[in-house]
């Protein structure tokens, strides 16, 4: 098997619970490093409840589909165990200079790749009919209550020292980007993810939006 794609540490449904909380808490920063970093107008946000935690959430349809989208993306590369590092990077608004960096080292994340897809697809079409399905004794090598305070601890963390951050300059913009392994191969599409010219037309945006969901981004070979 190739070193990207290492038999899982845990089985497999259960290592896709763990991404699936992962990207949601990829997304939940996300949008909480876009708000307490001025990135774009406070007004533009509203605030619900996710990790029981309040968090601000993006309602510029555009942004929020960028972000599904990106960490839809990121989950995939995820999944192979071909990702080092996540980061989310502040740039200056002409130069692109780096203001600030960051960085969420994924390199222990479990790796699973295309094993327990079926099951976890027949699981899909079960509960959209109603059925449930019961549990294996296997869900108990994972301790979930562990995982949602470690994520709920890191996303505070997050929050708390993005607050209190001296200002960016005005018009700053940011990256999403993945660094691979060196083993990894790199994906079909590469490209760096920026979103300065989604502001231009905020004062257009909705006041609701759909629920935070689980996706994610393209990827970088490099961090910059």
């Amino acid at each position: 098997m190739s070193p990207t794609n290492p038999s899982p540490s845990i089985p497999s449904p259960q290592a896709a619970n763990l991404l699936s909380s992962f990207t949601t808490f990829l997304t939940l920063t996300l949008h909480t490093l876009l708000y307490h970093r001025g990135l774009y107008p406070a007004t533009t946000f509203l605030t619900a409840r996710a990790l029981n935690l309040p968090v601000h959430q993006s309602r510029h349809p555009g942004l929020c589909t960028w972000i599904n989208d990106s960490v839809t993306a990121v989950s995939a590369q995820l999944r192979k165990g071909a990702v080092r590092r996540i980061a989310i990077t502040m740039h200056a608004a002409k130069s692109f200079d780096v203001l600030e960096r960051w960085v969420f080292d994924v390199e222990s994340f479990p790796a699973w790749g295309d094993a327990g897809m079926e099951e976890e697809q027949e699981e899909q079409v079960f509960n959209a009919a109603g059925v449930e399905i019961e549990e294996d004794d296997d869900d108990e090598s994972v301790n979930w209550t562990d995982v949602n305070e470690a994520l709920r601890g890191a996303l505070r963390r997050v929050a708390h020292a993005a607050e209190i951050m001296p200002p960016l300059p005005a018009g700053s913009t940011f990256t999403l980007a993945v660094e691979l392994r060196d083993e990894a191969a790199a994906p079909i599409s590469v490209s760096v993810l920026c979103l300065s010219s989604i502001l231009a037309d905020f004062m257009t945006a909705p006041t609701t939006l759909d629920p935070f969901s689980t996706q994610s981004p393209t990827t970088n070979r490099d961090v910059t």
